[in-house]
């Protein structure tokens, strides 16, 4: 019985989907954590800088530094 050239699972369509998804993640983490490493150094937090340039996490704690450290805004615009 012939299978094709990746063989029965179709290897080829799994391996499209797996990379695709690595860079679509890879992508979100990159811009998660471009954003939380600027707040970072401009609020002059050195220990969240270091540990956001540092720990890989696959954007889990850029989002959670975003989500702490994030600015009240009110309906009009301004900071509170």
């Amino acid at each position: 019985m012939m299978y094709g050239k990746w063989g029965y699972w179709g290897y080829d369509y799994d391996k499209r989907w797996f990379f695709g998804g690595l860079t679509l993640f890879s992508l979100i983490d990159l811009i998660l954590r471009g954003f939380a490493l600027w707040k970072s150094a401009k609020k002059n937090q050195n220990v969240w800088f270091i540990a956001l340039l540092v720990v890989n996490s696959l954007g889990i704690l850029p989002l959670i530094y975003l989500v702490l450290n994030r600015e009240n805004i009110s309906k009009k615009g301004k900071k509170k």
